[in-house]
């Protein structure tokens, strides 16, 4: 017979790993779902059936609390006027069956909202995704919780970097990124995106990059030579995409 409640797997790339949550739909059918059918002040598998469960494959901190990389039981305690959030060592628990809080990781409190329409099915899901930090949703009826996870990856991504500059292959253009976006050092953004392009010249993609690190240190005179010459480049590819990117930047500078 189909499952009331059926199994969703939702897996989310996020940072330079991934985020993995398995747990079961109950469906509203009617009912009043929050202080009734899952009542306030009572901790909750956040969802039916087995307990719900969350994998993270690097170190995030999700509510302001740092988490090691690893498989937990999420388990709420939801209110009127806030959830308690709860990540838990008992992944062998029947959904709060188990349950011992001497095997809690981390507990914090979210604030609820409200939404419409209502959702019949219990959902969850990711919003708001950028590359160090996205929402994880908790969803149902007319209430939906948005939990904060921050990706802590910059340490790693950092002594990767470090590491693989002294091979012979060395990763300008990666390293270009992260000290543009990650530590917001411009000056070796800038140094590293320009030996990047010195090994592929026609890369559009990055001559853009570039104008854009020259724009942020003030140098619109340099920033528009190389937005003209990503536009150039961006032309003969065909790319329509960034061309129009270069018209935009360069208005800017004018």
């Amino acid at each position: 017979m189909p499952a009331p409640s059926p199994t969703q797997t939702i897996k989310q790339d996020f940072g330079i790993g991934f985020i993995e949550i398995t747990y079961s739909r109950p469906a509203a059918r009617e009912r009043i779902v929050f202080g009734d059918l899952v009542p306030f002040g009572k901790i909750w598998r956040t969802g039916a059936n087995e307990a719900t469960k969350i994998v993270f494959s690097e170190p995030v901190e999700m509510g302001g609390k740092k988490i090691d990389s690893g498989t937990y039981v999420l388990y709420s305690i939801p209110d009127a006027g806030s959830w308690e959030i709860i990540l838990n060592k008992g992944l062998n628990n029947w959904g709060t069956n188990g349950y011992k809080r001497s095997e809690d990781v981390v507990r914090f409190t979210v604030t609820p909202e409200k939404i419409k329409p209502a959702l019949e099915s219990f959902t969850m899901d990711f919003s708001h995704i950028k590359p160090a930090s996205c929402l994880l949703n908790i969803k149902w009826e007319k209430t939906v919780v948005s939990i904060l996870i921050v990706a802590e990856f910059k340490t790693k991504l950092k002594a990767e970097i470090d590491e693989a500059m002294k091979t012979e292959k060395k990763p300008y253009w990666e390293a270009a990124q992260y000290y543009n976006e990650y530590e917001l050092n411009l000056p070796m953004a800038l140094d590293n995106v320009t030996k990047a392009i010195d090994e592929y010249k026609e890369a559009f993609w990055m001559w853009i990059y570039k104008a854009k690190i020259q724009k942020d240190m003030g140098d619109k005179a340099g920033a528009m030579t190389s937005s003209k010459k990503s536009m150039e480049l961006a032309a003969a590819a065909k790319n329509d995409d960034y061309v129009k990117m270069n018209k935009e930047l360069q208005k800017s500078l004018k």
